[in-house]
């Protein structure tokens, strides 16, 4: 299969470069178009793909437009994945197929070049559809995350955190859409408990605020941006989503690889991957009450923790590794070729 992976930016830039090599350390010819972005373009290049990179700017742009079609001409591309709204609408017509892929609830308007359509969770699909858009061009092609059950933990002793301290770990942007501030209330609850957020954004003043107004210095930190994601979920007793609005994020499957207790809030993302008492536990959004009182039931409860984290990790293995993304990926594109 020849394909072009087209992404202009973005959070999805991880899973781009995961599904970019994925698919062709499996034999597929990819062609990774890129706006500028350092970061991904070595990490590409390391991985033997060294990836075009165009600037995607306004509706006068035509130098990416040329620059894409040249790409898709020259390579013979069967397939041209564009990976956000802003990728598509750059798409050029031609004996190519081309699919946007969706991994949020937003609506499609960019997407008037792609033929088919693509959503990264069974929510996103069923979001489309209900858009108007028919089913028989709807794909799923869900997100490949990395595998950290073989991580070793961050030390408690680096993390500040005692070392029979039970811990919950949130993971993210500081976003207001994230809910880090109901997670930070729910620990004010729980005095036992530590709490690490890790992660940057326009949030951090605010939550640093209301963690020195709740007298939460000792036991709750922001730890910045960090790229040991496994080692951090190794050393956490619970992740927690605490999201106000969001798709899957890929936090939660990260917990899942990890074999990491789940507890996440309602949202529509994690609703449609998150098996309530099964493999995680689910609470109302906002609300820091329930949130302690989960937390606080897995903590108290060996069973019910060595469960969730369990069959979290069966359902990585099963349907959310990158073997199994892999298979779920080429049987939905192979079905777009000739």
């Amino acid at each position: 299969m020849r394909i072009a992976q087209i992404i202009a930016g973005g959070g999805a830039s991880g899973v781009y470069e995961r599904m970019a090599l994925l698919l062709a350390h499996n034999g597929h010819q990819v062609f990774p178009i890129i706006s500028p972005d350092p970061g991904l373009e070595l990490r590409l290049r390391t991985g033997a793909l060294p990836p075009m990179m165009l600037e995607f700017g306004g509706m006068l742009d035509f130098a990416t437009l040329k620059g894409i079609r040249e790409v898709l001409q020259a390579r013979k591309a069967q397939i041209a994945l564009a990976w956000s709204g802003r990728a598509a609408s750059f798409l050029p017509r031609g004996p190519w197929v081309n699919v946007g892929r969706l991994d949020g609830y937003y609506g499609r308007n960019e997407f008037g070049h792609c033929a088919y359509l693509a959503g990264s969770t069974p929510g996103i699909v069923s979001h489309i559809v209900q858009s108007g858009f028919s089913p028989a061009k709807v794909l799923y092609l869900p997100d490949c995350v990395e595998d950290y059950i073989r991580d070793d933990p961050v030390g408690r002793a680096a993390l500040g955190v005692p070392e029979d301290a039970p811990l919950l770990l949130g993971l993210g942007g500081l976003e207001r859409s994230r809910g880090f501030d109901t997670l930070i209330r729910a620990a004010a609850r729980l005095p036992e408990v530590y709490c690490l957020i890790a992660g940057e954004g326009p949030e951090r003043a605010a939550l640093g605020r209301l963690i020195a107004q709740l007298g939460l210095e000792k036991r709750v930190r922001l730890l910045g941006a960090r790229r040991d994601t496994g080692a951090l979920l190794k050393a956490a007793d619970v992740f927690v989503c605490s999201a106000r609005q969001r798709p899957l994020g890929t936090a939660v499957l990260e917990a899942f690889s990890a074999q990491t207790p789940v507890l996440a809030t309602d949202v529509e993302g994690a609703h449609g991957v998150v098996r309530d008492g099964e493999d995680g536990l689910l609470v109302p959004v906002d609300d820091a009450e329930a949130l302690a009182a989960a937390a606080l039931r897995i903590f108290s409860d060996t069973r019910l923790r060595v469960k969730l984290a369990l069959v979290a990790r069966q359902r990585f293995v099963g349907e959310f590794s990158p073997q199994a993304v892999l298979g779920v990926w080429l049987e939905n594109l192979q079905k777009l070729l000739p």
